[in-house]
């Protein structure tokens, strides 16, 4: 089980989203892009934006959205956000209105790759 969930991330992300406004985020695609996106960024040499003992640059990545370090802004958003440079920002440009098959087979894909590897991490460390 991912920690923490897509659930509790999509409510943060939307925190701050005025009562009949239209979220930030509509699905757990976006929240995978994001954090992929600035999991390439600390990859690439950023520094990080909290105070973590994790190593892995998604899982940094996923803290900082945890803790409401990044947002996720439009094109427009992070447009006019890079001009003021006011904070950090990932930029998800147009989010794909509907095929949610897709974007399921896609989260999917990516949780059965996240337990094999641990299942590969457990089975080294029950060698050693």
């Amino acid at each position: 089980m991912l920690h923490p969930s897509y659930s509790d991330l999509m409510k943060i992300v939307n925190s701050e989203v005025e009562p009949g406004e239209a979220p930030v985020v509509n699905s757990r695609y976006s929240i995978v892009m994001a954090t992929s996106k600035r999991a390439r960024q600390l990859i690439s040499g950023e520094d990080t934006l909290i105070n973590t003992n994790k190593t892995k640059p998604l899982s940094m990545a996923v803290e900082e959205l945890n803790q409401g370090k990044i947002k996720i802004l439009t094109e427009d958003e992070a447009r006019r956000a890079r001009e003021a440079m006011a904070e950090p920002v990932i930029d998800l440009g147009e989010e794909p209105e509907g095929d949610n098959e897709k974007t399921e087979a896609k989260i999917d894909e990516v949780q059965e790759i996240k337990e094999d590897t641990t299942q590969g991490e457990a089975e080294t460390g029950a060698d050693e």
